[in-house]
């Protein structure tokens, strides 16, 4: 699966790390909105509309967003399996709601939570390494 994300959010940041710490298997793949190559590499994805939602692509080349994508993630790694509550019919309508107001307010949340509300390069609080360990 890959997972397109915002490397400039503090709190996308750090759940994509923790993602990582659990993905034994190199189950999830990770690409950086604001990369170089990201552009070029998957011309189909809309990056406005990625920054705006979560975007991912499973396997079978289905895209899925937002909680969806973050649930099938979760899933690859066999963490959080508590996220499948969220996908149920009488929750799924409250929890995306809820993630939408995330998402725009991710910014505010993350100077809240962390002190800072973008990532800056070098400031250490946002680096992915998705490098295959050596």
């Amino acid at each position: 699966m890959i997972l397109f994300f915002d490397s400039h959010c503090p709190l996308c940041s750090m759940e994509m790390r923790h993602l990582l710490a659990h993905d034994k298997g190199h189950r999830v793949q990770l690409v950086d909105l604001h990369s170089e190559e990201f552009e070029s590499a998957y011309p189909e994805i809309d990056k406005h509309e990625a920054m705006q939602t979560l975007h991912g692509r499973l396997e079978s080349g289905e895209m899925v967003y937002g909680l969806d994508a973050t649930h099938a993630a979760w899933s690859r790694v066999g963490k959080h399996r508590w996220l499948a509550v969220l996908r149920l019919p009488l929750i799924r309508g409250l929890a995306n709601l809820g993630y939408r107001l995330f998402a725009r307010h991710r910014s505010r949340i993350s100077f809240l939570l962390t002190g800072r509300s973008r990532c800056h390069i070098g400031d250490g609080l946002c680096g992915i390494d998705d490098s295959p360990p050596k």
